[in-house]
């Protein structure tokens, strides 16, 4: 059993001091370190990871395997403060923090490094690989590596283990405000996406009205009308209460999806080989326990949600394929796709 009651929290939400006006990145990153420190002894024996899901959610459990396992595997010599539900910033902010070593580890969609070296968001393309094992395969490629190599060498910034290795989803549906079962009837919905420019793009010539919004902004944002669907993972529709105001959750495989640890890469390195070793045996654990987790709490919380009147449908996405396929010749004849994309994805095929 994992001991969730051990969950350190650096403090308790308040009004969000990343939020001021005016203030430049370095000063908020240096304004974040002060609120830590305040609440968490400095120590070179300790690591601070930030996360933007519930600590109760299937993500949220499984970073805290992470962090237990950490202090297992090291004998206690190295532990893990867990900050959840983007308690240290959003995700901009969390990265300049990581990038600075005020945070020393981040999981999330690697899409996010995309600010450092622009190719890293086709990793996050939609509609164009088979299924999990195919776009795990084309992880492994030289082409990717050679993308994280240079997030490295221009951010400080490491994944350790590969990003599939942790299950996000499983699978991903868009949680809606009203109900569509093809591309036809979805064409023209006003769709929450994430900052990357690539996801924006793709939904846009799905046909979505795309609006670009933080994550915890989601709920009010559906609530109010501003947008009238999101897509997530499965596992989060619930955990983040999505199911209550869009109570039409759409199955459309859009992709597959892990978690990137992304570590301040001085950090890493400067721990000896018996501390990387449990930091890199932890990340496999945890990766092993959110495989196992996610199926089962998928259809739970399908389960749960369904009982409260909500529908839940998966549809045919032939004509999402069939759409993308155009999307993605027109980028590679334009010289718009990465030198190799489309090799890369077809020989792990």
């Amino acid at each position: 059993m994992i001991a969730f009651d051990k969950i350190r929290l650096g403090f308790r939400r308040a009004p969000n001091p990343f939020n001021r006006k005016g203030l430049p990145a370095a000063i908020l990153g240096a304004a974040a370190f002060l609120v830590m420190s305040a609440v968490v002894p400095a120590s070179a024996e300790t690591w601070r990871m930030a996360s933007k899901v519930p600590p109760d959610s299937p993500e949220g459990r499984s970073f805290q395997v992470f962090a237990d396992k950490v202090a297992e595997f090291s004998n206690g010599r190295l532990t893990v403060d867990v900050f959840p539900s983007e308690q240290l910033g959003g995700t901009e902010v969390t990265l300049e923090q990581l990038q600075a070593g005020l945070i020393h580890v981040y999981p999330e969609d690697s899409g996010f490094l995309q600010k450092w070296v622009p190719e890293v968001k086709w990793i996050g393309s939609e509609f164009i690989f088979d299924d999990r094992a195919h776009w795990s395969r084309f992880l492994e490629t030289e082409l990717v590596t050679s993308w994280f190599g240079k997030v490295e060498e221009l951010a400080g910034i490491s994944i350790i283990g590969k990003e599939s290795d942790f299950v996000r989803g499983p699978y991903n549906v868009q949680a809606s405000t009203r109900p569509w079962r093809n591309l036809s009837e979805m064409s023209g919905i006003k769709l929450r996406s994430h900052n990357n420019q690539l996801a924006v793009d793709i939904w846009t010539h799905l046909g979505a009205d795309v609006r670009v919004l933080d994550w915890t902004d989601v709920y009010q944002s559906l609530d109010t009308g501003i947008v009238e669907a999101a897509n997530s993972p499965i596992g989060l529709v619930e955990p983040m209460r999505f199911y209550e105001v869009a109570p039409h959750i759409i199955r459309h495989d859009a992709k597959s999806q892990g978690i990137a640890f992304m570590v301040n890469t001085k950090a890493y390195r400067g721990l000896d080989a018996e501390l990387r070793d449990a930091v890199d045996r932890a990340q496999q654990a945890a990766g092993a326990y959110s495989a196992e987790l996610m199926e089962k709490f998928a259809a739970e919380s399908i389960e749960r949600m369904t009982a409260t009147g909500v529908e839940y449908y998966e549809i045919d996405n032939a004509d999402f394929i069939e759409r993308m396929a155009g999307f993605y010749g027109d980028l590679e004849s334009e010289g718009t796709l990465p030198e190799g994309f489309l090799d890369a994805v077809a020989s792990t095929r």
